[in-house]
């Protein structure tokens, strides 16, 4: 049975900062306002992988909709197998619009539990 991955999500300064990004990309997220969860591959947990830090770019579009997800980097290294399971539920999330397309760092904590 597979358990839902647990998202934690930081401020975008402050986990773009801590993880080393250019000030340029380092905005604040807005508030999400709908939120899928992500189910914690099996693959990953048969890997030895029960939990990972994604540092992702998110872009959304002026009305909140997500257009494009980059896994920036994992740790630990072997958490990439995490990359297509959080990009994809990350395309489903909306968030609270500003009339603006913008592009920002979001940290993702993922456990099996």
């Amino acid at each position: 049975m597979k358990a839902p991955a647990r998202f934690v999500t930081a401020s975008a300064l402050l986990a773009a900062l801590a993880l080393g990004a250019t000030p340029a990309l380092a905005q604040t997220a807005p508030k999400v306002v709908k939120k899928v969860p992500m189910e914690f591959p099996e693959r990953a947990v048969r890997m030895g992988v029960d939990k990972g830090v994604l540092k992702t770019r998110v872009t959304i579009d002026a009305a909140g909709a997500v257009t494009g997800v980059e896994v920036v980097e994992a740790q630990p290294a072997k958490a990439k197998v995490l990359n297509e399971g959080v990009i994809e539920t990350l395309r489903a999330w909306k968030f609270e619009s500003n009339g603006k397309s913008q592009t920002f760092d979001m940290q993702v904590v993922l456990t099996a539990d």
